[in-house]
């Protein structure tokens, strides 16, 4: 299981994703379980790890926010044309 300790973001949008990215964060959302969604960012050098060493859409992930734990699959990950760098990850909630 791949373990992410991620942060709250507060705003939604492309605004708000993009400085989570001047932050040097990516920016994700948990969604699904008929729960609302959650927008979280992620460290970029643990997502790096979990796409070089192991099958990210296969594996699933443990997010801690805040003492919380909740378990997902990834859903998508979106990764920019030119630098080929993850840019936004969807999760879906088991």
């Amino acid at each position: 299981m791949i373990t992410f300790n991620v942060e709250k973001r507060e705003k939604a949008g492309k605004g708000a994703a993009r400085a989570c990215r001047r932050e040097g964060r990516i920016p994700a959302v948990v969604y699904g379980g008929k729960q609302e969604p959650v927008m979280i960012s992620l460290n970029p050098v643990e997502l790096e790890k979990a796409l070089n060493d192991r099958d990210l859409y296969k594996t699933d992930v443990e997010i801690v926010l805040g003492g919380k734990k909740v378990v997902a699959m990834c859903k998508d990950v979106q990764f920019h044309p030119v630098s080929d760098k993850p840019i936004h990850v969807d999760f879906v909630r088991k």
